[in-house]
């Protein structure tokens, strides 16, 4: 008779060897990891959260507080609506939102639709793409006081470009900046020309993402390029073209820095005084903060209920 064998079988449940190895820990744990993974995301995040409370969520509370609130002598007391009753009451404040709103359809009618049409014809190219790219967007990488510089040359009355083309033309010179009736226009097409690249390149990021198959399909039914563009580009790019066109509006809306460079702000008898350069005047010239934060109130109002009824309407068409 044998002697029972003092290795260990594999027939035996109990003691087969492990099929896997258990996973060493690192060092520190698996909660050490983690816990520093975690540190390390919300530093980031809290580093963000105190950037917007500072320089975005504190200047609109400080503004909402400063609309009720006048300060005199160092002390400062709460007045109710007087603030918003002396910015109705003075005569620049309907001026001010008239040519606010004349400026914001002049732009939507140039820098929104001119951007567009640039990047349909960027597209159109089978070559050079990059080229035109960076050509259309390097006004935008300039500063904007050297775009207004420019712009100013070219709008002069004596030696300006605009004047000397007209008069090769022979066609009469026009007071750009100086003529109440053009000094708005002038203030668009400056803009426009500034700040078109950005949209132009969106523009063209979203053409460059229709499938081919579309535009193929028209023209076999015929479409021509107007209706190619009406029938196919617009309907693919409208949810692009919705968005661009609410974030225009309140840029507008908040336009400040052409008016003020190439017109002094106010413009001849008043044509380019909007509403954020009466903002402007009320804090900095007239010291009359409170003035400032209702006007601004009042703005803010106004984009606010604009873009959650434009948000409204978007979603009543998508349903």
């Amino acid at each position: 008779m044998s002697a029972p064998s003092l290795t260990p079988t594999t027939a035996d449940p109990a003691r087969r060897p492990p099929l896997h190895k258990t996973p060493v820990p690192p060092p520190g744990g698996r909660f050490g990891t983690g816990l520093r993974r975690n540190l390390t995301a919300h530093g980031f995040l809290i580093g963000a959260v105190v950037c917007f409370a500072l320089f975005s969520w504190y200047p609109m509370v400080r503004e909402f507080l400063l609309a009720f609130q006048k300060t005199e002598g160092g002390e400062t007391t709460w007045v109710g609506l007087d603030n918003l009753t002396t910015v109705y009451n003075d005569p620049a404040f309907w001026q001010a939102w008239r040519n606010t709103l004349l400026y914001t359809v002049l732009a939507l009618l140039l820098g929104f639709v001119v951007p567009f049409v640039v990047a349909i014809v960027i597209n159109e190219f089978q070559h050079g793409q990059g080229y035109l790219r960076l050509l259309v967007y390097l006004p935008v990488m300039l500063p904007p006081v050297a775009s207004v510089l420019l712009f100013k040359y070219l709008y002069d009355p004596g030696y300006g470009l605009l004047n000397e083309l007209l008069t090769s033309l022979h066609l009469p010179e026009q007071q750009w900046l100086q003529d109440p009736d053009l000094s708005m226009l002038s203030v668009v097409i400056a803009s426009t020309w500034m700040n078109m690249g950005g949209a132009a390149l969106i523009y063209l990021a979203a053409l460059q993402g229709i499938p081919g198959e579309l535009y193929e399909a028209a023209e076999l039914d015929g479409a021509g390029l107007l209706r190619k563009i009406w029938h196919v580009t617009i309907p693919q790019t409208r949810l692009i073209l919705s968005l661009m066109l609410l974030m225009q509006v309140i840029a507008t809306m908040q336009v400040f820095v052409e008016p003020f460079l190439l017109t002094g702000g106010a413009g001849p008898e008043g044509s380019t005084t909007t509403v954020v350069y009466l903002i402007y005047q009320y804090a900095f010239n007239f010291n009359n903060y409170g003035a400032a934060a209702a006007l601004g109130l009042l703005l803010l109002v106004l984009l606010a209920g604009f873009s959650a009824a434009y948000v409204k309407l978007s979603r009543a068409e998508d349903a």
